[in-house]
């Protein structure tokens, strides 16, 4: 075996003008994931008006303050909802990634309620599939925060059927392998929003906003004549009293979350980093050497074009703990 020692110049006038490349494409990607980010906001004054959290805000309070938070597929969707790429709004409905949460690396959905109630957006269940399954592999709790209208009708395929099947079929999955699937119930959760809560393992409730049934008021007068009101069909009350469905009843979303970090916190569960243990929140620092190279230098590495070959012992090297590199057939 030989070391391999790299030759990479990173001042040089081609590395240097793959990195400015590679920066606006990275100006490009942050412009799309805020633009999904303004869109939710535009709904600011109407969940203020109802007392409730914005879908971000939501997550940034679960979160432990100042630990890693990993987005995933923040530009689900792009191009699919529509073709113009200066309307088009990615994530595909919802807010995904891992991150800490009482000390424990955890996987974060939160429904998207700021858009269009919360609706499944085009690449949203292709998005939710991907990440349940990471967190099945990973062995991650799963949290989501639900405020869903459900599929929405005016695009949907019959395709879709499938994949909120399979949806469904890894919540059972995760609950199987013993891997806990926390529910916070913020607001409605109509047709399939009403399998979140039932297929999880814990679930909290926020008094007078949360709701959870197949089918409203509406249909069902339509299909039996029995007359009903949201609440006593599906609403928090009724859920955390009668039926079971609901395990805490918070007042509002800031105490639902705390009880989703202090259900988490009560797990101790197995994944959670050694050196955090005992901890405050707030204290959390990954401990981590720092790679040889400055992470802006690794941006001097990528070519513009996918069919330009990389080194990817240069990538390896750049990225890793050791200056130098064991190379095994080196032919």
């Amino acid at each position: 075996m030989s070391l391999f020692e790299s030759s990479w110049n990173a001042a040089s006038d081609t590395a240097q003008a793959r990195r400015a490349r590679m920066l606006a494409r990275i100006e490009a990607w942050r412009a799309l994931e805020q633009r999904s980010a303004d869109k939710s906001g535009e709904a600011a004054a109407r969940f203020a008006k109802r007392g409730q959290l914005l879908p971000r805000e939501r997550v940034a309070l679960l979160l432990d303050r100042g630990a890693p938070w990993l987005p995933l597929a923040a530009l689900a969707g792009y191009l699919r909802d529509v073709p113009e790429p200066d309307q088009s709004v990615p994530g595909g409905g919802m807010i995904a990634g891992i991150g800490f949460v009482a000390g424990t690396r955890c996987m974060v959905v939160a429904s998207d309620s700021g858009i269009d109630a919360g609706a499944v957006q085009p690449g949203g269940l292709d998005k939710m599939l991907r990440v349940q399954e990471i967190a099945l592999r990973e062995r991650l709790p799963f949290i989501h925060l639900v405020e869903s209208a459900g599929a929405d009708l005016m695009r949907y395929r019959v395709e879709g059927f499938v994949l909120g099947g399979g949806l469904f079929r890894n919540l059972a999955r995760l609950s199987a392998a013993g891997i806990p699937v926390i529910t916070v119930q913020h607001g409605s959760g109509t047709a399939g929003g009403a399998y979140m809560p039932g297929l999880s393992d814990i679930v909290i409730m926020v008094e007078g906003r949360s709701r959870a049934f197949l089918a409203g008021p509406p249909l069902l007068k339509a299909a039996t004549g029995e007359v009903a009101t949201e609440e006593e069909l599906g609403g928090a009350l009724m859920h955390t009293t009668v039926s079971g469905l609901g395990e805490y009843l918070a007042r509002d979303d800031r105490e639902a979350l705390g009880l989703a970090r202090r259900v988490i916190g009560d797990l101790q569960w197995s994944n959670r980093a050694p050196a955090l243990a005992g901890q405050a929140p707030a204290a959390i620092k990954l401990e981590a050497s720092d790679p040889p190279w400055p992470a802006d230098e690794l941006l001097t590495l990528m070519p513009a074009h996918h069919r330009e070959p990389v080194d990817m012992r240069e990538v390896a090297v750049g990225g890793g703990h050791q200056s130098e590199q064991l190379v095994g057939r080196p032919g």
